[in-house]
């Protein structure tokens, strides 16, 4: 079966990160997000994947020259204007000759979803499209989904009203949302406008669901949507420290050189190639692009630098700050979840 990664997207809430990269080319732990997504793919048995692509489409296609993505081959479908969620998946499968079953999946979200399951439960049920649901304390931010004890969508609602919502209780009374993961069938792209933007959560799964074709299964898995700078943050500490499930990264940081001073303070933190990292800094629960340079005295606390950033001697840098590549924070300044930092 193969699958289509959706990562046509600017990443604008991940800016300035994303100014010159796209987020799924973004890395995590030292290897970009892709290859995760890649990795966990080729273990549930897809051995082919598409990329839809529109922003820099090229950082894709020069990273991997050789038709592969870790064990994976890849097709590529430029689109050539964006046309939602929904008509990239129509491009997509049109310009690739999909005439099967395939998978969708957003290209920003790491987990550990049974995917295999997910299909299987798929061809049981007969199901136009199946869709897999997650759990989740707040779902306003994703598509709140409802379905029956068999597994049909009684209801499909994309961004739901925050006032309508009960606060989170006990895990197991949580609502479901869309994990962007589904299995479709040839008819959902058929029901897909050729020649406008369409929405796959707004439109085309409503309209599914509405005429009973629609399927769910919900699974409590491993999932992190990476679309903004605490929840990309998140997701390298996730790894780092073992929660992501059949991933597990040892060391407390990553890639330590000679360029860290011996008085440098570093905890569960990655850090990039070519770091330097003076005497009495303190690195904590961060990441570090490569070649960046924090001075001496300076903090670097839940924060994100892009490669070659340098952070003055006893500046501060906290509660999610986040410098775009080749910035320098000037010395004894104080960041707090910045965007843009102050020279």
């Amino acid at each position: 079966m193969k699958a289509i990664l959706l990562l046509g997207g600017f990443g604008t809430r991940l800016r300035p990160l994303t100014d010159d990269i796209p987020k799924q080319m973004l890395p995590v732990c030292g290897r970009p997000m892709i290859e995760w997504v890649c990795e966990h793919l080729a273990r549930h048995g897809v051995s082919e994947v598409v990329l839809s692509l529109g922003y820099r489409a090229d950082a894709f296609t020069g990273a991997y020259r050789r038709g592969r993505i870790g064990p994976l081959d890849y097709e590529v479908a430029v689109e050539p204007e964006p046309r939602g969620t929904a008509g990239a998946v129509r491009f997509a499968a049109e310009a690739t000759g999909i005439d099967g079953s395939f998978l969708v999946l957003n290209g920003d979200v790491l987990t550990d979803l049974d995917i295999g399951a997910l299909v299987r439960f798929h061809a049981e049920s007969g199901a136009e499209a199946t869709i897999a649901l997650q759990p989740v304390a707040d779902p306003t931010p994703f598509g709140l989904v409802v379905a029956d004890e068999s597994g049909r969508v009684l209801s499909f609602s994309e961004k739901p009203d925050p006032d309508a919502m009960l606060p989170g209780g006990p895990r197991s009374e949580w609502p479901t949302i869309s994990a962007g993961t589904y299995v479709l069938t040839p008819a959902v792209v058929d029901r897909i406008a050729p020649d406008r933007a369409v929405s796959i959560e707004r439109e085309v799964f409503s309209h599914i669901a509405a005429d009973g074709r629609l399927a769910a299964l919900v699974s409590d898995s491993y999932w992190l949507d990476t679309g903004t700078p605490q929840q990309y943050l998140t997701a390298n500490i996730d790894i780092l420290e073992g929660r992501r499930a059949a991933v597990k990264v040892t060391d407390s940081a990553t890639e330590l050189s000679a360029g860290v001073h011996s008085d440098a303070r570093i905890r569960t933190s990655v850090i990039g190639s070519g770091c330097v990292i003076g005497s009495d800094a303190v690195v904590q629960r961060s990441v570090l692009g490569g070649g960046c340079r924090i001075e001496p005295g300076a903090v670097v606390c839940d924060s994100v630098l892009g490669s070659d950033v340098t952070v003055g001697a006893a500046a501060m840098l906290t509660e999610c700050s986040v410098v775009g590549a080749g910035q320098h924070v000037a010395p004894g300044a104080r960041l707090r979840a910045m965007r843009q930092p102050a020279a």
